[in-house]
C-alpha cells in the first residue's frame, strides 16, 4: 500500500504541489529517496532514519522507497524530510492516511527527532490556503505561517512526538498567531545632516512619489547619510504590500523568528556585487537584492564602480517592477518595485568641479568617469542633483529644527492623496506617481497652459527623451500633490525640470 504526504516545491515564489509517495516493497533493506531531488534531499534518508530512532521507531527490514511526484520537477531544500516521515509514518499505520490528505507539509529535520525551521513557510502557506489545505510547519515557523489567512489550520509542532500525540488526542497544538517584530533601533533622522538643504527637498520630493534618485557629489557631501535616512521619511508598509515583502524575505531565508516588519527594506549591496547577487539566481535562482527591495530602497553607493552588465540588468526592472530569472533549466520571475537610490562622485578622483581643485589627467577624469553610465539608465533616473562639498560653517551651525518625523508628515500625506486618486480612476494597484503611465499619466498630470509652455520648450532645450519628458511629468505631480493642489503648475513643472539639469551635463561630458 502506498502512503501519501503532501508538500510543495518553489519555483520563484510560487509553490508547486509535491506528492510524497512512501512504500516497503519486499527485497533488499534499503532507503531510497526518487524524482529528481538535490543533495539536501538524498541526504534526507539518513536523517528520517535518524529521527525515527531517536522517538522509539525502527524501519522494518523491508525495502522503502519514496518518490517525489511529479518526477521531472526539480526538487532542492532540506523541507522534504517531514513529508518523508509523515509519509513512512502513515505507511507504518502509525498516522492515519486521512489526516495528512488534509495538510500540506514542510519542514527539517533535526536526528533527535526535533523540527526546525525552513525558509518558504509563507509562501507555502498561502498555496495551502489556495487549495483549501492546512500546514504543518516547524514551530519557529508558525508566527509567519499564521499571516496567510485566519482560515488556515495550521500545526506548529516543536518534534514529532508532538505532532504524534496530537494525532492520537493526547496532547493538543494551538494555533500559532502572526508577529509583527518590533522595531527596537531607531532610523536615522534628518535632523543629523546639517546643510544640503536642497539635497532634503528633493528627498522628501523622492519619498512622496517614489522617484528613482541619482546624487552627484564629491567626497563627504552627505550622499549616503541623506539615503540612509529615506527610510525614516517613508510610510510604513499597509498589510498588502508587508505580504508581498515578507514572501521574498521567507523564500531567502531572512525572516528571523517568522515575524513579518512594517518597515521598509533598504538593500544597500557593495559595488563588487555579481548579476545574480543583484537580480537573483545561481543554483537554486533565490531572489536578488532587486526582489528583496521589494517596496523599499535599492541604494547603489559607487554607482559607476559597479560592473557595466550588473548596472544594465536594472534597466527593465526600473520599468517593469519585476525580475526576470531565465536560465536553461529554470525561468522564474520576482517582484521588485523598488525605488532605485544611487550616489556617485563626479570624477575617479571625485573632487572635479570644486573650487580650486584641479584633477590630475584634466578634463578627461570626469568624461571618463561619467561614461560608464549609460545613457538608458540615467534617462531612468527621475531626479537627479549634484549636491555641493559640505563646508566647515555648515557643521557649526545648530541641529536643524525639522526632524525625519515632520517631513514623514507631509510625505504620507502626499502619499495619501495619490492613493485615493488612482483608486478614484480605478487603478488601485498603482500606489505612487512613479508608477503612473500612459493614458493615466496624461489624465492626472497635465499642466496648466504656462507650464505645459515651459514643459515644450524645455524638452526641446534639453532635448528630452519620451521617457524623460514623462518622468518631469510625474515629479511635477508629486510636488503638486506635497502642496496640495489639484493642479500641476508652472512652478512644479520648473522645479521638476531642475532635477533632471544633471542628465543634460552628463551627456554633454560622456
Amino acid at each position: 500500500m502506498t502512503s501519501r504526504a503532501a508538500t510543495i516545491a518553489f519555483q520563484g515564489i510560487d509553490a508547486v504541489p509535491v506528492d510524497v509517495q512512501a512504500q516497503f516493497l519486499s527485497g533488499m533493506v534499503q532507503f531510497n529517496v526518487v524524482g529528481l531531488g538535490d543533495k539536501a534531499v538524498a541526504e534526507s534518508r539518513e536523517r528520517v532514519r535518524a529521527a525515527l530512532h531517536a522517538i522509539g521507531l525502527a524501519l522494518p527490514g523491508k525495502r522503502l522507497i519514496v518518490n517525489l511526484s511529479p518526477a521531472d520537477l526539480p526538487k532542492e531544500g532540506s523541507h522534504f524530510d517531514l513529508p518523508i516521515s509523515l509519509a513512512v509514518l502513515s505507511a507504518l499505520g502509525i498516522i492515519p492516511p486521512d489526516f495528512l490528505s488534509r495538510y500540506v507539509v514542510m519542514g527539517e529535520l533535526a536526528l533527535d527527532g526535533a523540527i526546525m525551521g525552513v525558509s518558504g513557510v509563507l509562501p507555502a502557506a498561502i498555496a495551502a490556503n489556495g487549495r483549501d489545505m492546512g500546514l504543518i510547519c516547524p514551530r519557529s515557523s508558525g508566527p509567519e505561517a499564521a499571516w496567510a489567512s485566519e482560515d488556515v489550520d495550521i500545526l506548529a509542532p516543536e518534534n514529532l512526538i508532538q505532532l504524534i500525540n496530537h494525532v492520537k488526542g493526547t496532547q493538543v497544538l494551538s494555533r500559532p498567531k502572526p508577529s509583527v517584530a518590533k522595531e527596537t533601533d531607531e532610523l536615522p533622522d534628518l535632523r543629523d545632516i546639517k546643510g544640503q538643504e536642497a539635497g532634503k527637498r528633493a528627498l522628501e520630493v523622492v519619498a512622496a512619489g517614489g522617484h528613482h534618485f541619482l546624487m552627484v557629489g564629491p567626497p563627504g557631501a552627505g550622499k549616503s547619510m541623506l539615503a540612509q535616512r529615506l527610510p525614516s521619511i517613508l510610510p510604513p508598509m499597509d498589510s498588502r504590500e508587508m505580504l508581498e515583502v515578507s514572501m521574498v524575505a521567507s523564500l531567502a531565508g531572512e525572516l528571523a523568528g517568522g515575524q513579518l516588519s512594517r518597515r521598509r527594506p533598504f538593500r544597500a549591496p557593495h559595488h563588487s556585487a555579481s548579476m545574480p547577487a543583484l537580480v537573483g539566481g545561481g543554483l537554486r535562482a533565490k531572489p536578488g537584492e532587486m526582489a528583496l527591495a521589494h517596496h523599499g530602497i535599492l541604494f547603489l553607493d559607487e554607482l559607476p564602480e559597479f560592473q557595466p552588465r550588473v548596472l544594465e540588468a536594472l534597466r527593465q526592472p526600473m520599468e517593469t517592477g519585476e525580475a526576470v530569472v531565465a536560465r536553461v533549466n529554470y525561468h522564474v520571475t520576482y517582484p521588485a518595485r523598488f525605488q532605485m537610490v544611487a550616489a556617485m562622485n563626479p570624477c575617479k578622483c571625485g573632487m572635479a568641479g570644486e573650487p580650486g581643485h584641479v584633477c590630475r589627467t584634466g578634463p578627461r577624469c570626469s568624461a571618463d568617469y561619467q561614461a560608464r553610465i549609460s545613457g538608458p539608465l540615467l534617462d531612468r533616473m527621475d531626479i537627479q542633483i549634484e549636491l555641493p562639498a559640505v563646508k566647515a560653517s555648515d557643521l557649526t551651525l545648530p541641529p536643524p529644527k525639522e526632524a525625519s518625523k515632520d517631513v514623514a508628515a507631509r510625505v504620507f500625506a502626499a502619499r495619501q492623496i495619490q492613493l485615493q486618486r488612482f483608486a478614484a480612476l480605478g487603478k488601485p494597484n498603482l500606489r505612487t506617481n512613479a508608477q503612473a503611465d500612459g493614458a493615466i499619466l496624461e489624465e492626472i498630470a497635465t499642466p496648466e497652459a504656462s507650464g505645459l509652455k515651459l514643459l515644450r520648450e524645455a524638452a526641446d532645450a534639453m532635448n528630452l527623451s519620451a521617457r524623460g519628458y514623462h518622468r518631469v511629468l510625474r515629479v511635477a505631480r508629486t510636488l503638486a500633490d506635497l502642496d496640495g493642489r489639484a493642479e500641476v503648475g508652472r512652478i512644479h513643472i520648473a522645479e521638476a525640470l531642475s532635477y533632471r539639469r544633471k542628465l543634460a551635463a552628463f551627456q554633454v561630458a560622456a
